[in-house]
């Protein structure tokens, strides 16, 4: 068997036995993965300008562009490919991921038990010119959200470059999810 056949069968498999298991949220409470994940979350952050954190609508909550603390004691402000790598562009998203978590609990009544799908995610890098690894950044997010809620986290998404942010931030995020009334 080649290389590539092998990696190709290797992968369907892998595939097949992600699927076949039962997602994570079915199995564990969003508020337990969080503890065993080891993760407490942060206070929401109030608005930094005239808006609001978030709006609910029925069964849809949206979530306002939330960005990395800069306090956070590793790089968040920058450039993604100039000034930071793709690894701390990534660990910045990770951190909007946390905030985007304490933002939807407080959208719940305190309850992340009450979310039943992460919907659509839309990041924005502040990156370089020449940068293209924006889905690899954003992934931070992403990868936070299947952790906590399974495959309920994932949600459709887009990655873009852009050529600033406020305060300097690296990432910036906005997301919708849909929850139990």
């Amino acid at each position: 068997m080649n290389r590539r056949h092998f990696v190709a069968t290797a992968a369907a498999i892998s595939a097949a036995f992600n699927f076949a298991r039962p997602s994570r949220a079915a199995t564990h409470s969003a508020e337990a993965r969080l503890r065993e994940l080891g993760i407490v979350l942060p206070e929401a952050p109030g608005p930094a300008a005239v808006y609001v954190p978030f709006r609910r609508t029925g069964q849809l909550v949206f979530i306002a562009g939330q960005i990395p603390p800069a306090d956070a004691g590793i790089p968040t402000v920058g450039k993604v490919g100039a000034e930071l790598t793709v690894e701390q562009g990534y660990a910045a998203a990770r951190l909007v991921g946390l905030r985007i978590l304490a933002q939807l609990r407080n959208a719940c009544d305190g309850d992340l038990d009450r979310v039943v799908q992460a919907l659509q995610i839309r990041g924005f890098v502040n990156c370089s010119a020449d940068f293209t690894a924006q889905p690899a950044v954003i992934n931070g997010v992403s990868e936070l959200l299947r952790e906590v809620f399974g495959n309920s986290g994932l949600a459709a998404r887009a990655a873009l470059g852009t050529n600033s942010l406020p305060l300097n931030a690296a990432v910036e995020v906005e997301s919708i999810f849909e929850i139990r009334q």
